[in-house]
């Protein structure tokens, strides 16, 4: 079974899985599905609010893509659950990318 395929298996079990979420939105984003990817990014937060992972790397590619403006917003969400989180590894590595960005 590939992962496209465990991954979607988990989440039929259970669709709240915040780990099996991340990792299939990070396989469709590996494979350029930009949109793929940013529909699980979006269900993983919308879930999983503090998943502060989600907001960095749905950034990437939408940085990539040219959707500064998309990639700034969720840079900003990012930035605030990494510091209701306490995550300041986090919060510093999308401060940078905010700041490129501008």
């Amino acid at each position: 079974m590939d992962r496209l395929a465990m991954l979607n298996e988990v989440l039929v079990q259970n669709p709240n899985d915040a780990f099996a979420r991340y990792g299939l939105a990070m396989e469709y984003s590996k494979a350029g599905e930009v949109e793929r990817a940013l529909e699980e990014f979006g269900k993983l937060l919308a879930t999983h609010p503090d998943y502060t992972a989600g907001y960095f790397m749905a950034a990437q590619p939408l940085a990539s893509a040219s959707r500064s403006d998309e990639a700034k917003r969720m840079l900003v969400d990012g930035i605030s659950s990494a510091r209701r989180t306490g995550n300041s590894h986090a919060q510093s590595e999308m401060t940078a990318m905010l700041e490129e960005l501008k």
